[in-house]
């Protein structure tokens, strides 16, 4: 009968610090980046609209902006739109999508029926400009200060509570001190 005890009580007690630990970890839902602090990767993608011209690095200087990469095959793409259509509404910084692997078509319909929270998009067929930003999967988006520097990151959909508690308040104090 011990000998099925002490396994037990093993695996049990293993099971114990794996959720302590887990409950304890530092930002364990945090995916550090090596951009943060650097000047925004280059890059100049086809317009998903035609006639608007390129998008490219260039139009993320002079002001702060909010680069969204996402795709209609998502599911936490459409899980965050409602709230990149609301921080379009309160017009603080506006949002660049990079349309990650994705057919036109299907990115224009998805904008057409959801609405289109950006000002502007960019499509990456090929994932090439993603990787470039260190893209691990979609939505990922970046603050980018007026300098052109990533000074945020967030792996996930962007939620009220991200914006409103990590990234809106970059933008305010960065704006207040003048910066």
């Amino acid at each position: 009968m011990i000998r099925f005890l002490l396994p037990l009580a093993a695996f049990a007690l293993l099971v114990a610090v794996l959720i302590v630990g887990l409950k304890h970890a530092p930002e364990k839902t945090v995916i550090p980046s090596p951009l943060i602090g650097k000047s925004a990767p280059q890059f100049t993608l086809r317009n998903l609209f035609e006639g608007q011209g390129q998008v490219s690095a260039a139009l993320l200087r002079g002001h702060w902006s909010l680069v969204n990469v996402w795709g209609t095959w998502c599911g936490e793409c459409r899980a965050e739109h409602d709230e990149l259509l609301q921080i379009k509404r309160e017009g603080q910084v506006p949002i660049i999508g990079i349309d990650w692997k994705d057919s036109d078509e299907d990115a224009q319909s998805w904008l057409a029926q959801l609405g289109n929270p950006y000002e502007t998009v960019g499509t990456d067929h090929d994932g090439r400009v993603a990787i470039d930003w260190g893209v691990y999967g979609a939505p990922e988006s970046f603050l980018i200060s007026p300098e052109g520097t990533i000074v945020y990151k967030r792996v996930g959909a962007m939620t009220p509570e991200i914006w409103r508690q990590q990234i809106l308040p970059l933008v305010q104090a960065k704006k207040s001190s003048g910066a």
